[in-house]
């Protein structure tokens, strides 16, 4: 399972937790502008925005899970078990396989709002990527600097959704998720104050009490209300430094640690946490056994080339010792 926000201060930040019991060895990797696409249905795009993000590269195609194009429109995919429904192809649309939905966006698109409008011609078709790689039921979280959205595909189809919370995990589908933050709108970053009965001299002992009932668990709807009350009552300067440590700061809030979500014989750990600077086109990235935060900057490439430029997990650094 993961989470994915989408964060402010001077810039703007978008980013997730990659939650699960495996890796692919996923890779930062930049597609410069003439990367050919080519779509199963939709013909090549030879031409496009540059992206940076995290992608798995199969027989040289990135299949990412998340990224940014240089026009500052990011998007991620999350895992959507119980709910996702991919089609058979359609006359008259778009039919894009779920794997290329975020390339499809990014390439062409340099706001949520021509995101919008090209998700109204899409038909997301039930086409796997090969026989290893079968489909993935997915959803997407697409921003920028003024807007999120999210877009699931269920059993009535293709569904777009206004996103203003700036957050989206896994199941139940997005309308729940925000519904579900209604039983929570008595807490606060304040002090409580004692409406429990009228005579009863109650006063608070402990600091945060006024969150007392915020989901700790690491199922997928209480991490949405988590990352929520967390990312929406954050408070940061406007550094790069600053912005970059909140934002992971608030994913930490819902990090995943081995040995707490057990699947079969393996445990879901958040196997790397990301957060891009859409305005600057940096890229960070720190993973389960390795803190310290790595950046790859899309515009020290060259953003002309024809080849995937690919960056390697820095996985594991060594502890520093000061004394």
């Amino acid at each position: 399972m993961c989470t994915a926000i989408s964060y402010s201060t001077k810039d703007h930040y978008f980013g997730r937790n990659l939650d699960l019991e495996y890796s692919y060895r996923e890779e930062v990797t930049v597609v410069p502008r003439n990367f050919p696409f080519v779509f199963r249905r939709a013909g090549e795009q030879k031409t496009h925005y540059a992206l940076i993000g995290m992608a798995y590269v199969q027989d040289g195609y990135p299949l990412f899970y998340d990224a940014v194009n240089e026009k500052g429109l990011a998007a991620a995919g999350l895992n959507f078990p119980e709910s996702a429904v991919y089609f058979p192809e359609k006359s008259g649309m778009k039919n894009i396989a779920p794997f290329e939905l975020i390339p499809y966006l990014l390439a062409q698109c340099a706001t949520v709002g021509e995101a919008k409008e090209l998700l109204r011609t899409v038909n997301l078709a039930a086409i796997p990527f090969s026989k290893e790689l079968p489909l993935t039921p997915l959803h997407w979280m697409i921003s920028d600097k003024t807007a999120s959205i999210v877009a699931e595909s269920v059993e009535d189809g293709l569904k777009i959704y206004d996103d203003p919370v700036g957050v989206m995990t896994n199941d139940p589908p997005f309308p729940m998720q925000m519904n579900r933050l209604a039983d929570y709108m008595a807490l606060s970053v304040e002090p409580p104050q004692n409406h429990f009965a009228k005579g009863l001299p109650l006063r608070p002992y402990s600091h945060g009490m006024g969150a007392i009932g915020l989901p700790g668990d690491l199922s997928s709807a209480s991490r949405f209300v988590k990352a929520a009350f967390t990312r929406n009552n954050s408070l940061c300067g406007e550094s790069e430094e600053e912005s970059v440590s909140q934002f992971f700061h608030i994913l930490d809030s819902v990090e995943q640690q081995r040995g707490c979500v057990k699947l079969n014989d393996r445990y879901e750990i958040t196997v790397y946490a990301s957060c891009c600077n859409t305005d600057k086109g940096i890229y960070y990235y720190k993973t389960y056994d390795n803190s310290r935060i790595h950046g790859v900057d899309l515009r020290r490439e060259d953003p002309e080339g024809k080849e995937l430029v690919r960056y390697p997990l820095i996985e594991h650094e060594p502890i520093e010792i000061q004394n």
